[in-house]
């Protein structure tokens, strides 16, 4: 193979004319011969036996061509792309076939390429860190919420039912003295307050004691889903069989060592609040990336081919995909849930799309300007990172991802960084008055640098 020429002919597209020699050539279309020879019948042989000389000059001497074409065309157009020093990107090509004869083969293809982005003012930009506090309340809301998970209910039996309280009821409404579909039912559980039922049923029910028997009045809604009922009065017959309440349990050192490794309420705060403030820092350091990704995308200058973008929806709904089949869902079933076609879904995933295209081509941009380098052992350690995240051997990791791939993640994974420690970062959030800007300096902040105030 060789490349003849290759010519940019509009923004991002670029037309390689590439040559294949005779010899290459003439093994690919009698590799196409042999291939399809079994299939062959030609009057006075056997299926199979015919010589390609009396199959071309039966069917054509450029009868295996076209299969020779594309066995040749994959490798060609990856040894053109190469050495035209280009970025293909996966999109339509356009194909025009020159010539093909026992000279070999000629084509020209007209292909997408990744574009040339620039970027400026990386180094220095504005971010704001929230700080981080933990307040007591945040430890109490935390030992409220498990003390709800380890609640059990309890059968009350010296007052009336309340808000809160589930009730086991009997119950048999009417309209008009008339009973109604899904109007009865027996031992129904009810939580009061909870809406479950028509408004003022569960209202009706409170302050009644276990064994009582009592009628409730109530109205269908005006926008009742059963039309024949909407905005009708009707009567149910009530009797109340138990009353049920939720019992919390104390908060002691009993209830830490049932909850917890600890012994000591004042183990288990303090456990909590160190929790809690890990969670908030990490929060708050997600919130500063955010903010800079925002800047670099803001920041990189580029024509961006649209196939960029929808080889990123392809990606992003094919990730999804995966995500709804470990949940026990499809994407047809999302659709009739949601409502929305595959288009639709694809739009939802445009702005997501286009924020991680230009992400990493700021990011790829970044790193040249840097010359950023990537170890060896870097490179190592990432794939056995990989291996082991995957309970795998490391050499099959290998097989699947390109060492040059996994470089260049490496190499925007160290870009992003390099941002990260030029970055100021100011205590508070961004003035809500004015958006953050690429390198704006915070109004009434101090300055803080990024490594310590991470």
């Amino acid at each position: 193979m060789s490349l003849k020429s290759s010519s940019k002919v509009a923004a991002n597209r670029y037309q390689l004319e590439v040559a294949v020699d005779a010899d290459t050539f003439e093994k690919a279309v009698e590799q196409a011969y042999r291939k399809q020879n079994k299939k062959i019948a030609i009057p006075g042989f056997r299926r199979g036996k015919a010589p390609r000389k009396f199959v071309e000059k039966y069917y054509g001497e450029k009868v295996f061509y076209d299969d020779a074409i594309n066995a040749i065309y994959p490798k060609a157009m990856d040894e053109a792309v190469k050495e035209a020093k280009l970025a293909m990107i996966e999109d339509k090509v356009d194909f025009d076939l020159v010539s093909a004869n026992q000279d070999g083969l000629v084509f020209k293809a007209t292909i997408t390429t990744r574009p040339e982005a620039a970027i400026e003012g990386y180094k220095g930009v504005t971010a704001w860190k929230k700080p981080v506090e933990v307040t007591d309340k945040d430890v109490e809301d935390e030992i409220a919420r498990v003390r709800e998970r380890n609640s059990r209910m309890v059968t009350v039996e010296d007052r009336e039912a309340q808000k809160g309280d589930i009730v086991m009821i009997d119950f048999d409404g009417s309209v008009d003295g008339k009973p109604f579909a899904g109007g009865k039912a027996d031992n129904y559980s009810l939580s009061l307050g909870a809406g479950q039922f028509i408004p003022g049923f569960e209202d009706q029910v409170a302050g009644h004691k276990t064994g009582d028997e009592f009628d409730v009045s109530v109205k269908f809604p005006d926008d009742y889903q059963a039309k024949d009922l909407a905005g009708k009065e009707a009567v149910f017959k009530v009797r109340l069989h138990e009353i049920k309440k939720k019992e919390l349990p104390a908060v002691d050192d009993d209830f830490v060592k049932d909850v917890s490794e600890f012994n000591t309420l004042d183990e288990y705060k303090a456990d909590i609040r160190k929790k809690i403030g890990s969670a908030k820092e990490e929060a708050a350091n997600d919130s500063v990336d955010n903010q800079l990704i925002d800047k670099l995308v803001g920041l990189v200058r580029a024509e961006i081919p649209e196939a960029m973008y929808e080889n990123r929806i392809d990606e992003d709904m094919r990730d999804f995909a995966y995500r709804l089949q470990s949940q026990g869902m499809n994407m047809e079933t999302y659709m009739k849930y949601t409502g929305l076609d595959r288009d639709g879904v694809r739009k939802q995933f445009r702005p997501q799309a286009e924020r991680q295209v230009k992400l990493r081509l700021a990011l790829e941009k970044i790193a040249e300007l840097e010359a950023v380098k990537v170890p060896d052992e870097d490179i190592e350690k990432e794939y056995k990172k990989i291996a082991d995240g995957y309970k795998t051997d490391v050499e099959k990791v290998k097989k699947v991802i390109a060492r040059e791939d996994l470089e260049k993640d490496l190499a925007v994974e160290k870009a992003f960084n390099l941002v990260k420690d030029k970055a100021v970062i100011a205590e508070g959030e961004p003035p809500k008055e004015e958006p953050a800007k690429a390198g704006s300096e915070p109004k009434n902040t101090e300055k803080k640098d990024s490594k310590t105030a991470e």
